[in-house]
């Protein structure tokens, strides 16, 4: 009866219901979860935002439509995604992430909104899964405009040195820590003709890159 209520709030039926089970079941819960689904989601949900920016700004050159995508697959935003589902309260997470109050942790609503994604793509196919996505996404699509997005720490680091006629930034994960439901990465970044080495650490790979790109840019800077 509950999925039934997550079913019609997300505005699909699933035909196998076992699809959406496990894109709701977090690692910290069992072995058999959500993680290849988000990874398979966060693929889909990459190529629709694209293509939904692509057809909506035909004007806008490819920083505009990728600083505009980062903006809108970043992990805030698809916890709001996640938010409006209330998605929280179907969440099957581990004794200790319920303890943690990881129902309301951005990171696990935004992985839970991917594997949605992905389960919805394994249960009707491609077109359903981006049908989907534009649903979910049509208020914030409308609200986008170029150059309104931030760039972020790399793109903004990648482009500095790209006008110098610079190597681009090495990026290097060196550490990581924690349980496979809570883990932490570190991550190093090199910059040529800087002999300090930056360390960025997050709870993915690529927040990492971030924080550490972040470094290199106060240590140069860079407005």
């Amino acid at each position: 009866m509950q999925l039934e209520r997550l079913q019609k709030k997300l505005g699909y039926q699933f035909a196998n219901l076992d699809y959406l089970k496990q894109a709701l079941t977090h690692r910290s819960a069992a072995s058999h979860n959500n993680e290849r689904l988000e990874f398979l989601g966060d693929s889909i949900l990459n190529f629709a935002i694209g293509k939904a920016l692509y057809e909506k700004f035909p004007k806008a050159n490819e920083g505009e439509l990728s600083r505009m995508r980062a903006a809108l697959v970043k992990e805030h935003t698809l916890a709001i995604v996640a938010r409006q589902f209330e998605l929280g309260e179907y969440l099957k997470l581990g004794a200790g992430e319920l303890k943690s109050g990881g129902h309301r942790r951005e990171s696990i609503l935004s992985d839970c909104v991917e594997a949605i994604i992905a389960a919805v793509y394994l249960d009707s196919g491609i077109d359903k899964a981006i049908e989907r996505v534009y649903c979910w996404f049509q208020t914030l699509l409308t609200e986008m405009t170029p150059g309104e997005a931030p760039k972020d720490p790399k793109t903004r680091l990648q482009e500095f040195l790209q006008g110098r006629k610079m190597k681009l930034p090495e990026y290097e994960v060196i550490d990581i820590k924690g349980e496979a439901h809570n883990q932490s990465f570190k991550v190093s970044c090199k910059v040529e003709k800087l002999d300090e080495i930056f360390i960025g650490i997050g709870t993915s790979r690529r927040k990492a890159e971030q924080q550490a790109a972040e470094q290199v840019i106060k240590k140069l800077n860079i407005k």
